[in-house]
């Protein structure tokens, strides 16, 4: 049996393909219990640098396993228990996401709906192929997206949060990249290409300051102005006074390239 998540590392980065691509890929309880191991597993992985999210076959994910989900209606609460359990452990693998240290990339292809669409907008940054979609069309079938639409609402403006959310309909790569939703949409036959090429150029950066950074960057979301200012400049602090730091800026000043350890 062929594994659902399959990690191929490039050097620095490690790269988790989500391999069902019979059922395009969904966030199964199983899927879910093996992206949040490797999740795991990379956080505590000093060598890995950037992390990049592909996905085998036509899709990229489209959301939560319906069969699965209807199958547990008919447990003896109706589903209530399975219900809630699947929604607390993909709500806590999301949450990982932005709490590794590792900067993610998301390389999307076809589409990614729902639970797939908060996965996308849960990573830190997203590469789109032309033709993709993007959609939290759960309200099509009478489900409204609640669980996505924390991730979606932190992504792109409201508004076009609740749009999406509401009229279940589709958007493209363009108008995804117009959101804020993904980085860049390039050509089907370029997308892990240009994926790859972003990953490396962020894990040639000093590792101390970009997980420095991400830490910082994701706090100061939370903060009010004022506290977020605190924050971030506790953030610079702790940067600039690491010796590499210190060795990047005499480089810098005398034009070579920085000797970091």
């Amino acid at each position: 049996m062929a594994e659902l998540i399959e990690r191929q590392d490039s050097g620095a980065i490690a790269r988790l393909v989500l391999n069902s691509p019979g059922n395009y890929n969904a966030l199964s309880a199983e899927m879910i219990a093996a992206l949040t191991g490797e999740l795991d597993r990379i956080a505590g992985d000093d060598e890995v640098r950037v992390v990049v999210l592909a996905a085998s076959g036509k899709a990229f994910c489209a959301g939560h396993d319906l069969r699965q989900m209807q199958a547990a209606r008919g447990d003896e609460d109706g589903g209530a228990a399975a219900f809630a359990d699947l929604f607390d452990r993909c709500a806590r693998m999301m949450q990982m996401i932005p709490a590794l240290l590792q900067p993610v990339i998301a390389e999307v292809q076809g589409i990614a709906t729902a639970a797939g669409c908060q996965l996308v907008a849960s990573c830190d940054m997203a590469v789109a192929a032309e033709g993709a979609r993007f959609g939290v069309n759960g309200i099509n079938i009478g489900l409204f997206c609640s669980t996505p639409m924390v991730a979606l609402t932190r992504a792109v403006p409201p508004k076009a949060a609740f749009e999406m959310l509401t009229t279940g309909e589709f958007i493209d790569a363009a108008r995804a990249r117009e959101l804020g939703l993904v980085n860049r949409v390039v050509a089907a036959g370029s997308l892990t290409e240009t994926t790859m090429g972003m990953a490396a150029t962020i894990a040639a950066k000093l590792p101390a300051a970009v997980r420095l950074g991400k830490r910082a960057f994701h706090d100061q979301l939370r903060l009010g102005l004022a506290e977020a200012y605190a924050t971030s400049g506790a953030a610079m602090c702790q940067n600039i006074l690491l010796p590499d730091t210190a060795e990047g800026m005499a480089a810098f000043l005398e034009k070579r390239p920085p000797s970091w350890s």
